[in-house]
């Protein structure tokens, strides 16, 4: 099942076309994007140093968890809704480029990560609350954040470059795995 279809068909609306041709619409938005990241990151970086016991270990993690959630929540949301508007931008583009799908991939684990977190591990902190060195599993989980976070932040950075772009002879693997179709002869 390939979505380029889709994405095809969603590359010709008048709002795609729009955000993609617009001077200043698209580099406003990517910014966006990039400062959201940045409030996200920033949050995510302290939680999960609490997490490892690198920073902030005499203050209770619920406290962390606490004041920090909201901004977490904004960040993550604008982030959201501006990388949206970057694929609904340029949708074939992005579709059909490997670090993109990488990057949707490394997103996937990190929302599975973050829910293993919410779901299970931070359910307990009554227990560890106070504690310099936190559970395994919770060290576990901080430390694979920072991992995906930092994978998809390059990931997110290298879809700028066209090394593998569909338009480009790719080796056959790489045409595989960007989702490249055959080209017309």
């Amino acid at each position: 099942m390939s979505l380029l279809p889709f994405c095809e068909w969603l590359a010709e609306t008048r709002v795609s076309i729009a955000l993609h041709e617009s001077l200043f619409m698209y580099p406003l938005v990517e910014s966006v994007h990039v400062l959201a990241l940045c409030l996200f990151i920033g949050m995510t970086v302290l939680l999960d140093f609490r997490l490892l016991g690198l920073g902030l270990r005499s203050v209770p993690l619920t406290d962390i968890h606490e004041r920090l959630g909201p901004w977490l929540k904004i960040g993550f949301v604008i982030m959201v809704v501006t990388g949206f508007l970057l694929f609904y931008a340029i949708p074939v583009r992005s579709y059909q480029n490997i670090f993109f799908r990488v990057k949707v991939l490394m997103l996937i684990a990190a929302g599975i990560n973050a829910w293993i977190f919410e779901s299970g591990i931070y359910k307990r902190v009554a227990e560890w609350n106070f504690d310099v060195v936190t559970p395994k599993r919770a060290r576990v989980a901080g430390a694979a954040s920072l991992i995906l976070w930092a994978g998809i932040i390059i990931a997110g950075r290298m879809i700028a470059y066209n090394w593998f772009d569909c338009d480009v002879t790719q080796n056959p693997t790489i045409r595989w795995a960007a989702g490249c179709t055959p080209r017309e002869k």
